[in-house]
C-alpha cells in the first residue's frame, strides 16, 4: 500500500513510518520541514506539505491509499488540532483518498460515565486545552461521513518502549487501564496497532484505543 504520513519525523510518526515500511509498504513522509528527515535511517521519501492548508493536502496526499496524521500542534496553540482536522477532511475527499487515520489524544476517554480523563484531579491543568481541542477534532471527524476515518487514541501514558505485539483495543470511549488501574501503552505497540488498522480496518467511522 501507499501511505502518506503527516508528521513523520515526529516521536510517534517516525515509529510509524518505520511500522508500515517493515511491513513492505510504499511510505511518503509528509512534513514541514523535509530537510530534517533522516532518509538514509527511514528508508522513506520526505515531501513538503502544509497540513493545515486543505488545498496542499489535496495534492500531496494524492495517489496514496491511507494517510495518516501524526500532526502535534505546540502546547501554545492547541487549537490548531481543529483546523488541521477539518484540512484533513476536506483535502482528501479533493484528492478522492477514502482512508484517514488520526494521532489522538487520551484526555477526552471517559473513566466513568460521562467523566472524561481531562476532568479528573489528577490530570495535569496545563494539559487540558491541548486534551480539551483533540476532542474537538475528533467531533469534527465524527461530523464526516465521506471518508474512512479512524481517531487513534493512546492510552494515558505513551512513551518510548518495546514492540510486543501484546495490547488490547477498546472502541467504547472508554479509557483502558490495567488490574492496577495503570493506563499505558509504548509507542511501537501504538504504531502497530495504528498499521494493523491500516492493512485490516475494524475501527471505520470510530475512536479506539490503545493500552495494555
Amino acid at each position: 500500500m501507499k501511505i502518506a504520513i503527516f508528521g513523520a519525523t515526529g516521536n510517534i510518526g517516525k515509529v510509524i513510518a518505520q511500522e508500515a515500511l517493515s511491513r513492505g509498504h510504499s511510505v511518503t513522509g509528509l512534513v514541514r520541514h523535509p530537510e530534517r528527515g533522516d532518509t538514509a535511517k527511514l528508508n522513506l521519501t520526505f515531501q513538503k506539505a502544509d497540513v493545515a492548508n486543505a488545498d496542499n493536502v489535496a495534492v500531496a496526499v494524492a495517489g496514496h491509499d491511507a494517510v495518516v496524521s501524526a500532526y502535534a500542534p505546540d502546547f501554545s496553540n492547541p487549537s490548531t488540532l481543529v483546523d488541521v482536522a477539518n484540512s484533513l477532511l476536506k483535502g482528501l475527499q479533493t484528492a478522492k483518498v477514502k482512508r484517514l487515520l488520526i494521532v489522538g489524544g487520551a484526555g477526552s476517554l471517559e473513566v466513568a460515565p460521562g467523566v472524561q480523563l481531562l476532568d479528573t484531579p489528577e490530570f495535569p491543568a496545563d494539559w487540558r486545552p491541548l486534551a480539551s481541542a483533540h476532542g474537538d477534532a475528533l467531533k469534527a471527524c465524527r461530523q464526516n461521513n465521506a471518508l474512512d476515518w479512524t481517531y487513534f487514541s493512546p492510552a494515558a501514558m505513551i512513551a518510548p518502549g518495546s514492540r510486543t505485539g501484546v495490547f488490547r483495543l477498546g472502541d467504547d470511549n472508554r479509557l483502558l487501564v490495567d488490574s492496577q488501574g495503570n493506563s499505558n501503552i509504548s509507542i511501537e505497540d501504538f504504531a502497530l496497532a495504528l498499521v494493523n488498522e491500516i492493512e485490516t480496518p475494524r475501527f471505520i467511522h470510530k475512536r479506539v484505543t490503545v493500552a495494555y
